[in-house]
């Protein structure tokens, strides 16, 4: 596609492949990627660069406590199971979420959805054997098929020109529900009252479903409501996925006409994973020259030096709201690892966002499947809480696998799902995400953290800053 240069320190969209690189796809036939990259390169963006300084600029508020990151979808998305039923469902569940969030955390809320994008997934081991067959290891739906065979595990480049439609498809109707009226802050309080009367934990939060219809009583009897106020029926709503799979990356990076600056426009953010985050390797090289917000994955081989370096290749210019720091270490493991991290970047004076991702470090082995005790997850999320009231640092938001949907993924939560409850509605692709029920759960509990965290924190910062 040729080079195309900027003027940060000689990178190109191309640059990374001139360097080591980890969890490629070995494609058997090179003329049909480059066929496919060529294809992909000549069509539409799927955001824009101003969608993306955008969500920069949430971010930025987001560092300092105005406001909480929320970041969530699934796993690994699927060609088979795409339809409006199960995007409508998704983004229900996510705006019931943000509602508790801003409501009873008390803070507004930034929604990112690991949606319209997460196609590719690292994986441990390039092959995978069952029954003493082996086959390459499925990397995720825009790079081979789940099924096991020989046929469907042989990397197609074609599948990421399905990937984009379903991306397009997926964005068309995200766009729609965000601003076409579905998001009315209305029909989401109506939801999560539902939620509330079904839940088995119905009494814990019955005082802020009232508490809310109490809030939204008031506006509408001085004449704020959807019909009057734009704020109302619409919500912001950005989309993120891992930048794993760089050749779809490179054809969908841009430039902004605008400022001349590049964007990747498969997204409006995108993190590097914990597999893929080398210094010297390409992934790193790719994220520092595109202009979105970009996350960075940091599990517990993580170090501070590393840290640090790895923050001065991706956001140089120390721009508030440009880099995420996504911290995913496990329920025991967040206490002795996060710490040394945080002081080290309040030491250097780096603005970053700190979120947790409370899901991948905490899947653990019950029988056949793979789950992730609901427990633990809270439990991660408030030992990150509590690092945070410790260093007297902002927690920036979560990051979760989740879905809209009625699954048996998890164990825990308020309907006590046991082991042997995984199999009635196992369905996902890749690792065990928390169902419509759990999520919402998750932001109960955690809007509660988010309360305690602007009371003892966030509002002294602002009150002396004035």
């Amino acid at each position: 596609m040729g080079e195309r240069w900027t003027s940060k320190t000689g990178w190109t969209p191309t640059s990374w492949r001139n360097l080591p690189i980890q969890q490629v796809p070995a494609y058997p036939d090179a003329a049909a990627l480059q066929t496919v990259e060529t294809q992909l390169a000549s069509f539409p963006p799927l955001v824009f660069a101003g969608e993306a300084r955008k969500l920069k600029s949430a971010l930025a508020r987001v560092s300092t406590g105005e406001a909480f990151l929320l970041q969530g979808g699934d796993c690994a998305e699927s060609f088979d199971e795409h339809s409006a039923d199960n995007i409508r469902d998704f983004f229900r569940v996510f705006l019931q979420m943000a509602l508790v969030l801003t409501f009873a955390g008390g803070s507004p809320v930034v929604k990112v959805g690991r949606i319209a994008g997460q196609f590719a997934k690292p994986r441990s081991s390039p092959t995978e054997t069952m029954e003493g067959v082996s086959l390459p290891s499925y990397r995720g739906d825009i790079v081979n098929g789940i099924t096991f065979t020989e046929e469907a595990r042989i990397p197609d480049p074609r599948r990421q020109l399905e990937a984009y439609r379903q991306s397009a498809a997926t964005l068309n109707l995200l766009r729609a529900f965000a601003t076409g009226g579905y998001a009315n802050l209305e029909n989401a309080h109506r939801w999560m009252l539902g939620f509330v009367k079904d839940s088995p934990q119905s009494s814990r939060y019955q005082d802020v479903a009232e508490r809310m219809s109490d809030a939204l009583d008031f506006m509408r009897a001085i004449g704020i409501n959807p019909e009057t106020h734009q704020e109302v029926r619409t919500t912001d709503f950005f989309t993120s996925h891992e930048a794993l799979l760089l050749g779809y990356e490179e054809a969908l990076t841009r430039v902004d006409s605008t400022s001349g600056d590049w964007y990747a426009t498969s997204g409006h953010m995108l993190w590097v994973g914990d597999r893929t985050r080398q210094a010297d390797h390409a992934h790193i090289e790719y994220a520092r020259g595109i202009k979105n917000p970009i996350g960075l994955k940091c599990g517990p081989s993580m170090t501070s030096e590393g840290l640090i370096k790895l923050i001065d290749q991706l956001n140089p210019e120390n721009e508030a709201g440009r880099l995420t720091l996504i911290c995913r270490f496990g329920a025991e493991k967040v206490g002795e690892h996060l710490p040394g991290l945080i002081r080290t970047v309040e030491r250097e004076g780096r603005k970053v966002v700190w979120v947790c991702d409370p899901m991948h470090g905490n899947t653990i082995a019950a029988g056949r499947y793979k789950t992730r005790p609901f427990e633990r997850v809270m439990t991660e999320i408030e030992g990150f809480f509590g690092v945070h009231r410790a260093e007297q640092t902002i927690a920036g938001g979560i990051h979760l696998e989740m879905t809209g949907k009625n699954v048996t993924e998890c164990t825990g939560g308020a309907r006590a799902l046991t082991a042997d409850d995984l199999q009635d509605r196992y369905h996902t692709y890749c690792d065990p995400r928390l169902n419509a029920e759990q999520a919402l759960e998750v932001a109960f509990l955690t809007a509660e953290l988010v309360k305690r965290e602007r009371a003892e924190i966030v509002r002294p910062r602002l009150d002396a800053a004035e």
